[in-house]
């Protein structure tokens, strides 16, 4: 397709950022996934004893089964749209395909155990399950990458105080690594427990009970078997509890995790953008770019623009996804099945953020003068620890008093340093809060960035 008249900018204008998830989601991409499901599933049925007219495979048979879904190409997933104009069922078109393929490579005695005992959901909740695996890993790749970034961030900046906003009024200083740490650690646990999913998968027919399957093998232990598939070649986790399809309870937590994570982005992004605002951080120009068609000298935080609109376009997605995909009408209805296609395209939005960011992040540049001169024009923030260590001295009403001198109030060097002088402190704590400045006040500060 020509990007240029694609109807999604997923397909058009961001097509090449999202290159690595269309092999994974596309049409042939979802069709690959089932035919590597029914393959697992024919050769399953012809290695296990108690079916006798499947008769084991060889290690070349079972190589060239394999090889199909290995070199499944383009002109492979046009030959099964063919056959669905005729079938009009998108999986019982994959098992026509199959028995040509199987035929050709000379086992035309498989034929009859293609799809053998399955309901069309038995590939589909499989493959898509697959889709998501190999999808995460193209998401879970640029999350980490984004960590690694943040976390860099931190360590450059472990020691650099700044003035910290509360209401977006002055508050108690911060450094700058700090800051980016608390980031890190929120999306680095929150991307371990993405990992900590585990997708589920289920090959018992079409009410969940295995009734084909032991009409005709009544002796075979199909629970057993269909585990084998399952987790020991798909590397999925069996669900023996399901209707007609597999629940999607564990997509859904996948997804509710994945919108959770590009929440705490899209707070990330909003704070690096209010920085910028302040200017605190400063953005390396680009030859060449312009920021405004009429005022020469911008230089806007597209990046983190572009990424905050693409999370939540994912999130709307994710957030729907998450809530419907678990539920359907007794044994099955179809509202799933056109959902389910979606995935790829909220995982692209996620995509397309995360590069945005990152692509932001490379361009900051850290004005330490603004941070210098926010400090020094920030003495009243020291009404804190003056306020703190006089209530440990036993001082009368000491925040009352830093109350009257500060809120409200310019407040100077001069201004504090002239009240700890007439406090009746201890001398010890007296010199140590008239050493105190703005900048120093960052409490350990550097020592959380080194916890990290």
């Amino acid at each position: 397709m020509e990007p240029l008249f694609a109807i999604s900018p997923v397909d058009g204008r961001y097509n090449e950022a999202v290159t690595p998830l269309a092999s994974i989601f596309s049409e042939a991409g979802l069709m690959k996934m089932r035919v590597y499901a029914e393959i697992e599933w024919l050769i399953a049925l012809c290695q296990e004893p108690g079916i006798h007219e499947a008769k084991p495979l060889q290690e070349p048979e079972q190589a060239a089964l394999r090889n199909i879904v290995a070199h499944f190409s383009a002109e492979d997933a046009k030959r099964v749209k063919e056959i669905e104009q005729t079938t009009r069922h998108d999986v019982k078109a994959i098992e026509y395909f199959l028995q040509e393929k199987v035929k050709a490579v000379g086992l035309e005695r498989l034929t009859g155990f293609i799809h053998f005992a399955c309901t069309s959901e038995d590939i589909n909740n499989i493959a898509h399950a697959l889709q998501c695996r190999e999808g995460l890993k193209v998401l879970r790749q640029a999350q980490n990458t984004i960590i690694d970034t943040v976390i860099g961030f931190a360590r450059e900046y472990a020691n650099v105080p700044m003035l910290a906003r509360t209401h977006g009024q002055p508050a108690s200083p911060v450094t700058v690594g700090k800051e980016f740490a608390v980031f890190a650690d929120r999306l680095r646990r929150r991307a371990n427990r993405i990992d900590s999913i585990r997708l589920t998968g289920k090959l018992n027919g079409a009410v969940g009970c295995f009734n084909a399957h032991y009409s005709a093998y009544p002796h075979v232990d199909w629970i057993a078997l269909a585990k084998h598939v399952i987790e020991d070649q798909l590397e999925l986790e069996q669900n023996l509890f399901t209707t007609q399809i597999e629940p999607h309870d564990t997509l859904a937590s996948i997804f509710y995790e994945i919108a959770l994570w590009n929440s705490i982005l899209l707070d990330f992004n909003r704070d690096i953008w209010l920085y910028i605002s302040m200017g605190v951080f400063q953005q390396k120009t680009v030859a060449g770019e312009i920021g405004s068609s009429t005022m020469p000298h911008k230089v806007n935080p597209i990046d983190f623009e572009n990424s905050e609109g693409n999370i939540g376009l994912a999130n709307a997605l994710f957030e729907h996804l998450a809530a419907k995909l678990p539920v359907s009408r007794l044994q099955r209805d179809l509202s799933d099945s056109t959902v389910l296609r979606n995935t790829g395209s909220a995982m692209a939005y996620c995509l397309i953020a995360y590069l945005s960011t990152l692509k932001g992040l490379d361009k900051l540049k850290l004005n330490r003068d603004i941070l210098a001169c926010n400090l020094e024009n920030a003495w009243e923030v020291l009404a804190e620890p003056v306020q703190t260590v006089m209530r440990k001295a036993g001082i009368a009403n000491p925040y009352e008093q830093l109350k009257e001198l500060t809120r409200g109030k310019r407040v100077t060097k001069e201004t504090i340093r002239d009240f700890i002088h007439r406090a009746p402190l201890p001398e010890a704590d007296k010199q140590r809060l008239m050493a105190l400045t703005p900048a120093d006040y960052v409490g350990i500060a550097a020592e959380l960035v080194d916890a990290l």
